[in-house]
């Protein structure tokens, strides 16, 4: 594996030395963009807006667009010259119980490894988050952005999981079709409730496949293996029909059944 950052954990006046690594690994499987009538693959160009010219990496920079159209340059320099001190640090300022942290918050894992100078330390943060039950809330900058995040211990390895901050959750009630007062039925909530109960299983991660990534590899190979000109039948879809008010009840009970002889 290979490191996508390098830098350091401050805990109180204590430093770790550390190494942060992808706790993900990507299923998607890669499809090229290509003209249809003759399959020329299609290629991306950086092109200059104004004269339509090609412009190499090594000439671009980013910048900040003014109101007026013109932007303000800024470069490497600038951001090391923003905050130095935390370019390179997961400061941690306070520690909280994970269960405080709404699933909402959740986004990236990322496995932390301590330089070979730091181990001592590295484990005795570990054990003390162990200990205490509490995960390690920190700030830390990566590609120029800042980003919040919990510090916590899973199977002896310190894991940094990526949160959001507040202002970048949108309020879920901007829906406009959330349901408030609805009137549900004793019969119809017992039901539901049952079929929950006979669905109900501990978490085992394992037991569940990118099944939509299966399917697509097996298509890709049918269509390689067809003759010119042969097309692949697609696959009869399950039409599920939208409960009614009236009929609720009776798509509760015909679910219920088939959970059970399932």
């Amino acid at each position: 594996m290979k490191a996508i950052w390098k830098g350091s954990i401050s805990f109180g006046l204590v430093n770790i030395p550390i190494r942060l690594y992808s706790g993900t690994n990507s299923h998607r499987i890669d499809l090229d963009m290509i003209r249809k009538k003759d399959q020329c693959a299609i290629q991306y160009v950086r092109v200059c807006k104004k004269d339509g010219k090609e412009v190499p990496w090594e000439d671009i920079a980013k910048g900040y667009r003014k109101e007026n159209g013109d932007y303000i340059v800024i470069d490497k320099s600038d951001f090391e010259k923003l905050t130095p001190e935390k370019t390179q640090t997961i400061d941690i300022f306070e520690f909280i119980k994970e269960e405080e942290i709404p699933t909402k918050y959740l986004e990236k894992p990322y496995i932390v490894e301590p330089a070979k100078e730091a181990k001592k330390v590295y484990a005795l943060l570990r054990e003390a988050l162990n200990k205490s039950g509490k995960v390690g809330l920190c700030k830390f900058i990566m590609r120029t952005t800042q980003h919040l995040g919990i510090l916590k211990v899973e199977e002896d390895v310190i894991l940094l999981i990526q949160i959001r901050f507040e202002d970048e959750l949108r309020d879920p009630h901007e829906a406009g079709l959330i349901p408030k007062d609805i009137k549900i039925s004793k019969k119809e909530l017992d039901m539901a409730i049952s079929i929950i109960d006979q669905l109900t299983d501990s978490f085992d991660p394992s037991k569940y496949k990118d099944t939509y990534k299966e399917d697509l590899v097996k298509l890709i190979k049918k269509k390689a293996a067809a003759k010119p000109g042969e097309k692949i039948a697609a696959p009869k879809r399950k039409r599920t029909a939208s409960a009614k008010n009236d009929d609720l009840l009776e798509q509760l009970k015909a679910s219920l059944a088939a959970v059970k002889t399932s």
